[in-house]
Formats: C-alpha cells, structure tokens, sequence
C-alpha cells in the first residue's frame, strides 16, 4: 500500500504539536521532515531541537530530508534527535558512500534525494546501498509549488533500474503532490508520496488527507 508522508513544513508553526497530532490521528504513515539551511536552498526551516521535541509526540516513521551543504556533518545529531531515515541531496554532499556508511553505522535507513534536474543515472554505482531514492517534482526550498510533469520519467527510469539492482528500493516523491497529480505518480512507480500544502490547506488536516487516499482508488 502507498504510503502518505505529511511534510510538517506546511503545517501551522504557531501549533505544530497539535497538528501533528491530527496528522497521525488522520492516518499519516510517515512524518516528512525538510531541514533547510538557506544556503543549499533559500528556505530556512527547523533543525533538530525541534524534531528532538516532536519526537515523544508518535512512534511513526521520522523521515528527515536534509536540504542542507554538507550533510554528513549533521547526521548523528538527526540519529540523536528521533530520525528513522535519512536522505540527503546528491548535488549536497562529496562522500557519498560516507555519508550513507555513516547513516547505516547509527542503525537508520539510508536514502538520497536527486533534484528534479538531476538524472537517475547518478546512483548506478551505489543504487543497491540505499534503501530509497527521494525524485524532488519541484525545486526545493519552498512548499506549494507546482508538479513539474517530467519528473515521472525520472520515476519510471528509477524503478525499472530498482528492479535489476535493488528490488526492495523505495521510490519516494515531493513537490505539488496533491489530488490531481498523487494518482500519476503512484502508477509511474512511486511507493511514498509526501504531501505538505495538500495536507495542511485550510486547517482540515483529516478531510484533506481523506481526499488524497479517495484519489489514489
């Protein structure tokens, strides 16, 4: 079954406790947590003090996505702070097989992020060390943009190449997922979708949620 990822970066900051809380009672499989720098990306979000606070609130999946230079640098701060996966940016760090050597040490899943101008082709050497792949469907840095269509050619590529090297891969997407583009990325290959705006969009985390499942039917 595919798996929903509510990206807390679109929830209401001034109440992030509570609507996480109506995140998980909505029936969230994961929690997307996107850490910004504003040097890899414009944006500037939240680090781990934050995720080590909202960590007693569930025991679901902590799926933290490091938009940040440097990536290694941080993971066992993440690993302290409650991660359960981590996926960094391919175009972000230099060690690559460090840096997932590093995540696998500290007893988490290791994943890599490939930005939407980024090809598949990068992860050749090192598909079968992951255990998924993030396709980012809009540039990041900011939540609310719009699908970028051609990035389901990246999905499609990804999985056909998962299923030579690393049949148990997980092909996770982000960017404009919402009611009218969930359905296309599952059906190109996708195992878990996350959703910010299209989940916290005027308040109604449980109606939004269920709208998105009703799209995936």
């Amino acid at each position: 079954m595919v798996k929903i990822a509510p990206s807390i970066l679109s929830a209401n900051f001034a109440d992030l406790g509570r609507d996480i809380e109506k995140t998980i009672e909505a029936g969230a499989d994961w929690i997307h947590i996107d850490v910004m720098d504003g040097s890899f990306v414009p944006n500037i979000s939240f680090g781990f003090p934050v995720m080590k606070a909202i960590r007693p609130l569930t025991d679901k999946l902590f799926d933290v996505h490091l938009m940040i230079v440097n990536p290694s640098s941080y993971i066992d701060a993440f690993a302290d702070a409650g991660a359960d996966l981590i996926n960094f940016h391919y175009e972000a760090e230099t060690h690559i097989d460090r840096a997932i050597e590093k995540i696998r040490t500290r007893g988490l899943k290791a994943g890599i992020t490939l930005n939407p101008a980024t090809p598949v082709s990068v992860l050749s050497t090192i598909l079968p060390k992951l255990d998924m792949v993030l396709i980012m469907s809009v540039n990041p840095g900011f939540g609310g943009q719009s699908f970028l269509p051609y990035t389901l050619d990246k999905v499609r590529e990804l999985r056909e190449m998962a299923n030579r090297m690393n049949p148990d891969l997980l092909i996770e997407i982000d960017g404009g997922i919402a009611e009218d583009t969930i359905r296309a990325a599952v059906e190109a290959g996708v195992d878990v979708v996350v959703a910010g705006s299209a989940v916290y969009k005027n308040g109604e985390i449980r109606r939004n949620m269920e709208a998105l499942r009703e799209a995936l039917k």
